[in-house]
């Protein structure tokens, strides 16, 4: 029996020898993202799926009919309210983006090129303000502006205005001057990097061509950190858009943005369908401008070559 099973071919028990497909590259490859794709469908995709569907439901009080309708989207479509609430969301938005980039690149310029040894003392300063809660900053805001306000105190303490001023809070210029400060250094910290990577060869080989330092920045410097200032932008407007907490505390009515709308269907309205539809519009929109705005960056780039 033992010389039988030595004479035999080697058997090919299940599991020891594995197929060429196991063995190809493309299968390991996915069987090693297949728990962070997986882990992002269900905490990314599905509540997005969950989010649409409910937008073509309808409720009724505390019950939903899952009848397909149209209507939740012509509500937040044409509804003045809704209509002038994304507008003004957009609006805060991409101001709020252009003043956080046009802050934010000066300090990311001055630590890249001239903060020597000290960038990461630079860095670290920066994020200080994040060791706070975001609540607690916006509230130092409202205590800035408000009408006992330092601000206030400060312009009466100058002679400059003779009472108190109601018109710096409680208005959307109140929300995005919170906004552009508590975004900053998600502003700084992609223009950085995005400069660390110019050469600065072909910066000197500018100034060494004749250009001066206005034309040798708009030649070299600020094309070449333009996806650092189109991610910037990105990542400011982007969430700034379904921001809620900050309209709420220092918008007052003049502030109030989309998401409020969406926050208030969803908990006090018991309104989930047109919620959802609201969100899924909002996002459509923003993904659409997100789009625009690269478009718009590349087109500049363009032009500067």
């Amino acid at each position: 029996m033992t010389a039988a099973v030595e004479g035999s071919p080697p058997l090919r028990v299940a599991g020891l020898r594995r197929s060429p497909l196991l063995q190809s590259e493309a299968v390991q490859g996915f069987a090693l993202i297949s728990p962070t794709f997986v882990y992002a469908l269900i905490l990314l995709v599905l509540p997005i799926l969950v989010v649409i569907a409910h937008s073509f439901w309808t409720q009724h009080y505390l019950t939903i009919d899952h009848t397909f309708t149209l209507e939740n989207y012509r509500i937040a479509l044409t509804e003045p309210i809704y209509r002038d609430l994304l507008w003004r969301s957009l609006y805060i938005s991409l101001t709020v983006s252009l003043l956080t980039v046009a802050l934010a690149y000066p300090i990311a310029y001055f630590i890249s090129f001239h903060g020597g040894r000290h960038k990461s003392l630079w860095l670290f300063l920066i994020t200080i303000p994040f060791w706070t809660s975001y609540l607690l900053r916006v509230m130092s805001w409202k205590v800035i502006l408000g009408y006992n306000g330092v601000l206030n105190s400060g312009l009466m303490g100058l002679g400059i205005i003779d009472e108190p001023s109601t018109a710096l809070l409680y208005n959307s210029t109140a929300v995005i001057i919170t906004l552009t400060h508590a975004w900053a250094t998600f502003a700084i910290l992609p223009i950085f990097v995005s400069l660390e990577k110019v050469d600065r060869t072909l910066v000197e080989a500018a100034t060494d061509l004749g250009d001066g330092p206005l034309r040798s920045f708009l030649r070299v410097t600020l094309p070449l950190s333009a996806p650092g200032v189109i991610s910037a932008a990105l990542i400011v407007m982007i969430p700034t858009v379904g921001d809620y907490v900050t309209p709420k505390l220092v918008g007052g009515k003049d502030g109030v943005m989309i998401a409020n709308a969406i926050q208030a269907q969803f908990g006090k309205a018991s309104n989930w369908p047109l919620g959802a539809a609201l969100s899924v519009t909002t996002m459509i929109i923003v993904s659409l401008m997100a789009g625009a705005t690269v478009l718009v960056f590349r087109a500049l780039q363009r032009l500067a070559r």
